[in-house]
């Protein structure tokens, strides 16, 4: 008999390519849409009828006649950042996993530097952490010294500036597939902007300024009344949203890399850095940068982007860095993020039960502790096994009493 696990080849491994609208693709797409939020009773109400609802998916797919359903917008406030965030039906997220995993993002890849980590599997902020940390040991090894210099670049609004006829021509040239092309365009037209508050002068330049989607919240709601529209900006939240991240930069990438041929590079987002041993030579690249950024709309924020000495202390993805003169890299938390993980303990220690808070605090420290000093290590177990004590076992001392009571009225009764 054929031992058909490892004699067969399978999809992943063959050049065949199945169609958003195939039956398993999308119950694949379901059971990753549905990861971590099946608890939601919309999310259960689909459970119940998938296979029915998966067949008007792929039937609504295959006409070409689906249309997104409402979402729903809040507010996130992380790490002292506000952003705006836009939820999705589970429906909706189902069509837009299969256009993403099985048509844009097999597409897009291989057009991906090696040293683009985000939002790609198998990689993550580690892997650009562990990326710099390497490219900094090499660059000692070439030049035996920690004289040099590394560019940090930082886009303003990156999201919210991405322009969808950049943004469509830019995919287009990767993707063939007819049915995946049309779900995306739709996809980018409901991100669209009301902009019906703006001038007719506002409105023919709207596309040329930066836009900030919290300062748009500040606006009168009556006065969108969806005569103009603006074709910039994607919801954060939005799966194709992430994969437009990555994909909008590729000219910017491909420049750095190969035509400048620059070594220690690499981008997470919107987020990137160059290390070089001339100051002049980044100054110029830098320059170079802002002439590619601004052909596709988007704007280097000259705040935080900066040149900085290797050997003095400079911070990339939440994290201080410095190359000593013996080649050893030195790597620091930023103190906010232990001050606001502290205040975050303090805050919901009571409400979580002791495994809880324990799995949290745990998922946090250990991705954090190797750039944490011996007394910021201590100082935060110490506040951590308080918490536990203290706040916790008295929500469960708390209730505990009640559940004796109810046992004792129902045993009277």
């Amino acid at each position: 008999m054929v031992n058909t696990k490892h004699d067969a080849g399978g999809y992943d491994r063959s050049c065949y390519k199945r169609e958003i609208y195939d039956g398993n693709t999308l119950y694949e797409a379901y059971l990753r849409a549905k990861r971590g939020s099946d608890w939601k009773p919309q999310v259960q109400a689909f459970g119940m009828f998938y296979l029915l609802e998966l067949a008007h998916i792929e039937r609504e797919l295959k006409d070409r006649s689906y249309e997104f359903r409402p979402t729903n917008e809040f507010i996130l406030r992380e790490r002292g950042k506000i952003r705006v965030i836009r939820g999705e039906q589970i429906h909706d997220r189902v069509a837009k996993h299969t256009l993403c995993d099985n048509a844009l993002m097999p597409d897009i890849e291989k057009y991906l530097i090696y040293d683009s980590g985000a939002s790609i599997t198998g990689k993550g902020i580690t892997f650009t952490r562990n990326r710099l940390l390497a490219h900094l040991r090499r660059y000692y090894a070439r030049n035996g010294t920690n004289e040099g210099y590394i560019l940090l670049i930082d886009f303003s609004k990156y999201y919210d500036n991405i322009r969808h006829d950049k943004l469509k021509k830019l995919l287009k040239q990767y993707t063939k597939d007819d049915d995946a092309v049309w779900l995306m365009e739709k996809t980018i037209d409901t991100a669209k902007v009301d902009v019906s508050y703006m001038s007719d002068e506002e409105y023919e330049r709207c596309e040329e300024t930066l836009f900030n989607s919290l300062k748009y919240q500040e606006i009168d709601k009556n006065l969108l009344t969806g005569e103009k529209f603006m074709a910039k900006h994607l919801n954060i939240g939005d799966q194709l949203a992430q994969i437009a991240g990555i994909a909008y930069t590729i000219p910017i990438d491909n420049y750095v890399k190969i035509v400048k041929g620059v070594k220690y590079y690499a981008r997470y987002m919107d987020d990137s850095y160059v290390i070089h041993e001339s100051k002049e030579f980044l100054e110029e690249l830098l320059k170079e940068i802002n002439i590619i950024a601004a052909s596709i709309g988007i704007t280097i924020n000259l705040k935080k982007t900066r040149i900085c000495k290797l050997s003095d202390y400079w911070r990339f993805l939440q994290i201080q860095y410095s190359l000593t003169d013996t080649g050893r890299v030195i790597r620091k938390i930023n103190p906010k993020r232990l001050t606001n993980m502290r205040r975050k303990m303090k805050k919901i220690a009571s409400r979580l039960t002791e495994d809880e808070f324990t799995n949290f605090f745990q998922a946090w420290f250990r991705g954090h502790y190797k750039y944490m000093s011996k007394l910021q290590r201590k100082n935060i177990e110490e506040l951590f096994e308080k918490l536990r004590r203290e706040e916790c076992t008295q929500s469960h001392s708390q209730t505990e009493p009640k559940s004796k009571t109810s046992e004792r009225t129902a045993i009277t009764t």
